[in-house]
């Protein structure tokens, strides 16, 4: 696969609408934003995909030594799956991909979640449980330190996500959507975004994460990603992943 960033900047300026088409529903503020990010702005979407390549290929060749210890505790701990955890996400205008993870569950992890829904900390159509049993005892530390994240690098330099932008979703979470939830597909989604660097983020409703990811469309520049990476950062150090 080729990561030409020729190729990729033209892809940013030029490329259409895949997927599902989102409406926008009675934010005249949301629809502003949205209609210069997408047929103006040139200047920052460019800015923007060539720091996610840079950016991107700078964490995959100067932490490989810590993908390779990631890789090794994960193996360690739990033999019987695999390394990586590949699942199928929902990105910008309901376009699917695969997205990559260092696998932090057990192996049957996906076969529990029906089981385990009753016990859901969240509102709205996302699963979030404190005290997760599926949880592997390497898992618990990788997702306090945010390192279960890694290798999404690699899908932003596949330019599935960018390095800031609203997390993408499970498919089953997209088709219960409503219309004004719907609306934090409108950009593409991204490894950190305003809810990653709230500290009360396990304590905030769904619809008030929406509201977090709407704020980041109408307010994206390059200096509030640059501040959103900062933060990110900090979270990282202070292990207040969950």
């Amino acid at each position: 696969m080729s990561y030409d960033l020729v190729e990729d900047m033209a892809d940013v300026i030029c490329a259409e609408a895949t997927g599902d088409p989102v409406d926008i529903v009675d934010d005249p503020a949301l629809a502003e934003a949205v209609g210069q990010l997408r047929s103006r702005r040139f200047g920052y979407r460019a800015v923007k995909r060539a720091f996610d390549v840079v950016f991107s290929l700078c964490i995959l060749v100067l932490f490989s030594w810590l993908f390779l210890i990631v890789a090794v505790a994960v193996k360690l701990d739990d033999p019987s799956g695999p390394i990586v955890f590949r699942q199928v996400r929902v990105g910008k205008d309901g376009r699917e991909f695969t997205m990559y993870k260092f696998r932090s569950m057990c192996a049957d992890a996906e076969e529990r979640l029906t089981e385990l829904k009753k016990l859901n900390e969240k509102t709205g159509p996302v699963f979030k449980m404190a005290n997760d049993p599926r949880v592997t005892r390497v898992g618990k530390w990788l997702r306090k330190l945010s390192l279960d994240e890694l290798p999404q690098f690699v899908n932003v330099l596949k330019g599935d996500l960018s390095v800031v932008g609203p997390r993408p979703a499970l498919p089953s979470e997209v088709v219960s959507y409503t219309p004004r939830q719907r609306e934090r597909l409108l950009c593409k989604q991204g490894i950190t975004c305003f809810w990653q660097t709230r500290r009360d983020r396990d304590s905030i409703t769904f619809d008030e994460w929406v509201d977090l990811d709407l704020l980041y469309i109408k307010k994206c520049s390059v200096w509030t990603d640059f501040k959103l990476i900062v933060q990110t950062v900090g979270c990282m150090l202070t292990a207040q992943g969950s």
